[in-house]
């Protein structure tokens, strides 16, 4: 598993994966998933790494900072192919990226946010080393249009395992 930044070729590709029914459940976008994938990418604020395994690319993982000293933090967010579930590449990649802003960019503290009833990402980011911190009412709307809650969970630097 290797992580590097997603360019404009990405685009295909990482589409395609947000199109796979379960992980559009949690990562929506608009019509255009494509103009999502691109939106994010020209996104100033947002930093969009390529997961790529055996020279494809199977998901993506992002990050960006919050900016005032007082309350210094990287957000991370994440999704794979549901083909590459379950071999443990998702944790990997968090890993890695934790290591890499710990080691260049002094972090040492990280926030994701999953839907509270996304309890296969909620696993695997307790496995990293996240924790719960706390629910999130009424946190997202969901394709439904209804309300849905999120789990905010934390990760100290120390905390990271493997």
């Amino acid at each position: 598993m290797t992580l590097r930044p997603a360019t404009g070729a990405d685009v295909p590709a990482l589409a395609a994966i947000r199109a796979d029914p379960e992980v559009r459940r949690w990562w929506r976008g608009g019509d255009d998933l494509a103009d999502s994938v691109r939106a994010d990418l020209a996104d100033d604020d947002l930093h969009v790494y390529a997961i790529e395994h055996d020279g494809r690319v199977i998901g993506a993982i992002q990050w960006y900072a919050e900016a005032d000293p007082d309350y210094r933090h990287a957000s991370l967010d994440v999704f794979l192919d549901p083909a590459e579930r379950g071999a443990g590449l998702g944790g990997d990649a968090i890993r890695t990226l934790a290591r890499h802003l710990i080691d260049e960019y002094g972090h040492h503290r990280f926030t994701i946010d999953p839907a509270a009833a996304n309890s296969a990402a909620i696993r695997a980011y307790a496995k990293v080393g996240f924790r719960p911190v706390g629910v999130l009412r009424r946190y997202e709307r969901g394709a439904d249009g209804r309300w849905h809650d999120g789990l905010l969970m934390d990760l100290l630097a120390d905390d990271l395992t493997g």
